[in-house]
């Protein structure tokens, strides 16, 4: 494990023009788009082991949350890379003229859920119950539920990111983020409940991309080269790796979250292939591919969330990935 690791650490180190003139790294800044957690787990193990440093990078990672907009900081130009939602944020900057570009994703799976009661067993059957969906969802994968599964308008009620209905009502269930609103359940409802990942049901985008902007991919691309190959780094040690200085890290970023939380999610993001599946597969944490992101696309035009006369091609690249950088480091 440790000299696969030396050995990438050589060839990342070896990317020109990163390291100042002086010698000294290039500072970088990457904002996150929610407070620390396991899934950003990744980027923070290759703070705490020193990845981005091999390559040239001093990186600085900012917490999101709560009145916080990281990507406005990036699109005045005071941070280099943010971490996007899913693909709908990238079309989206396209029909604004905003050059923000996917360079990366690090879900090759959306963490989005529907939480059930035991009763419901199968995805079909939650057209059977009312559904708590905020008003984000509502407007985006809740529209596609619409359209390619029947759901409807009628059954779904406004969540307001409190489980207390969902638990004193076995008629309801709500929508959740893998690895929070399912913890959540266990601990205050003592029941596991049945989870449902919107992915596994036909929802094709990729989650949690690394987004920058165009002008930074012109002006310094051994930058972002080198950011998105200690990611792709980061992510695989810190799943299958010594994480716990990284864990360290997130705890001392946000201490509201505790290690059992971070166990927690790690977990469920390794059992449900949330960062390691699909196309990451064969090409390496990060890939992406045109035929998966014009899959979505095809399905929010259908929707009726996306409009079709977006030129989505214009909103990644693939120049980036794709290259397996890490797969090494992933246990046999």
């Amino acid at each position: 494990m440790i000299l696969r690791k030396t050995l990438l650490a050589t060839t990342l180190a070896g990317l020109p023009g990163v390291l100042l003139a002086d010698g000294h790294l290039t500072p970088v800044v990457f904002g996150t788009n929610w407070l620390a957690q396991a899934e950003h787990g990744g980027y923070y193990q290759s703070v705490a082991d020193g990845t981005y440093a091999e390559c040239g990078l001093d990186v600085e990672i900012i917490s999101g949350g709560p009145q916080v907009n990281n990507r406005a900081l990036m699109l005045a130009g005071r941070i280099q890379f943010h971490m996007g939602g899913d693909m709908l944020q990238a079309f989206n900057a396209v029909n604004e003229d905003i050059p923000v570009v996917a360079v990366a994703a690090t879900f090759q799976k959306h963490p989005q859920v529907l939480v059930a009661h035991p009763d419901v067993e199968t995805w079909e059957d939650l057209k059977d119950k009312t559904l708590l969906i905020g008003d984000n969802g509502f407007t985006s994968y809740y529209q596609w539920m619409i359209a390619a599964h029947g759901f409807t308008v009628e059954q779904r009620q406004p969540y307001t990111f409190n489980p207390a209905p969902f638990l004193a009502d076995t008629g309801l269930a709500m929508q959740g983020y893998l690895s929070s609103e399912p913890y959540v359940v266990e601990k205050e409802g003592g029941f596991k409940p049945n989870v449902f990942l919107i992915a596994d049901n036909g929802y094709s985008s990729y989650a949690t991309t690394i987004e920058t902007m165009q002008q930074t991919i012109d002006e310094s691309p051994e930058v972002v080269e080198c950011f998105v190959d200690g990611s792709a780094i980061g992510w695989y040690n810190f799943l299958y790796g010594d994480n716990a200085a990284a864990d360290e890290l997130i705890k001392a970023a946000n201490p509201d979250m505790t290690q059992d939380k971070i166990d927690f999610a790690r977990e469920m993001m390794i059992s449900q292939g949330i960062v390691d599946s699909g196309e990451a597969l064969e090409n390496g944490i990060g890939a992406m591919s045109d035929a998966t992101i014009e899959d979505f696309f095809d399905k929010m035009v259908d929707a009726g969330v996306i409009d079709a006369e977006t030129d989505w091609q214009a909103s990644y690249t693939l120049d980036f990935v794709n290259k397996g950088v890490g797969m090494d480091l992933k246990p046999e």
